[in-house]
């Protein structure tokens, strides 16, 4: 074991290995990829927000999407930046668990936020005649506050249990912070931390994973016996496009967790894979959740040339 003693207060991570003369175009990328990002989000959220027609359970529990993928995604380029423009690896160990708390607060929320945009769409389309009475502004708040409060509770014991240990070792292996890579910096035992990990995982998934595609069965099952031609195509495209970019979430994140224990992984991979798991959704999220909803996108464009070009 490493002498605890010696571990420095500055950790490395893997990064990108960009060539220098490469690395300031790297950085307008990864500020033009974040700004994309920010915009398509922001925009979701102000029109929701601004535009008092939209404010509807619907709605109103699609605005937690775009503050979790700026969550996400703030948490991942505010190191890439510095990365590429000053060609440093290095970050301070208490900024590594920041970075880290929020990219697990994201991973849990995309799919918290799924599975209650989903029991909403359930309600609506399967139970149209008890979808006032159940869906109420008490209801409402009380999912969005289990979305958020059990996130916070499930990575806030993750992190708990993650700083109790020693820490004798200064290299991530991995391009950003999160929970594994930084477990394997600590001295101890760490069976606990494996084990709730573990835990955490088997409990969640199943429940969410579960939620979202009993709902969205239920969903086409009641459309494909609506006699309206329009609505079986419309239920299919949203069915497909919804669950298209929650399998690809799905499929990032579990390729990311299994990356951890393939030894001989290529690092190219690994890295593009875990952080395009934090950049493809943030991006499709909005566009697909969002502007791809009639009504939302005539009041965003709406609020465009309001705002942005009132002439």
């Amino acid at each position: 074991m490493d002498n605890v003693t010696n571990v420095s207060y500055v950790l490395m991570l893997q990064g990108f290995d960009v060539p220098q003369e490469r690395a300031f175009l790297a950085f307008l990328l990864a500020v033009l990829g974040y700004m994309v990002i920010v915009f398509c989000n922001l925009l979701l959220l102000l029109t929701v927000i601004l535009n008092r027609a939209l404010h509807q359970p619907m709605y109103i529990l699609l605005i937690n999407m775009p503050l979790n993928d700026l969550i996400g995604s703030t948490a991942l380029f505010s190191h890439l930046f510095r990365d590429f423009l000053s060609n440093s690896k290095a970050i301070e160990f208490p900024a590594c668990v920041i970075q880290a708390f929020f990219i697990h607060i994201y991973a849990v929320g995309v799919v918290f936020n799924l599975a209650a945009m989903a029991y909403d769409r359930y309600i609506a389309i399967c139970r149209p005649l008890q979808y006032a009475s159940i869906m109420t502004n008490a209801r409402l708040m009380t999912i969005i506050a289990l979305v958020w409060g059990v996130n916070v509770l499930i990575i806030g014991v993750l992190f708990i249990l993650l700083l109790r240990l020693p820490r004798c070792r200064n290299n991530v292996t991995h391009t950003y912070c999160d929970n594994p890579s930084l477990l394997r910096l600590m001295c101890g035992d760490t069976t606990i931390n494996n084990i709730y990990g573990l835990l955490t995982v088997t409990c969640t998934q199943p429940i969410t994973v579960g939620i979202i595609l009993y709902t969205y069965l239920q969903i086409l099952i009641t459309c494909f016996r609506s006699k309206s031609t329009d609505t079986r195509a419309k239920a299919m495209q949203t069915c497909a496009t919804h669950l298209v970019v929650f399998l690809l979430f799905e499929c990032l994140g579990l390729f990311t967790i299994i990356s951890y224990r393939i030894k001989n992984l290529s690092p190219v991979l690994t890295n593009f894979i875990g952080v395009s798991a934090l950049i493809f959704p943030p991006t499709l999220n909005p566009i697909i959740y969002g502007i791809n909803t009639k009504e939302i996108r005539k009041r965003a464009i709406m609020l465009f040339k309001k705002y942005v070009s009132p002439m």
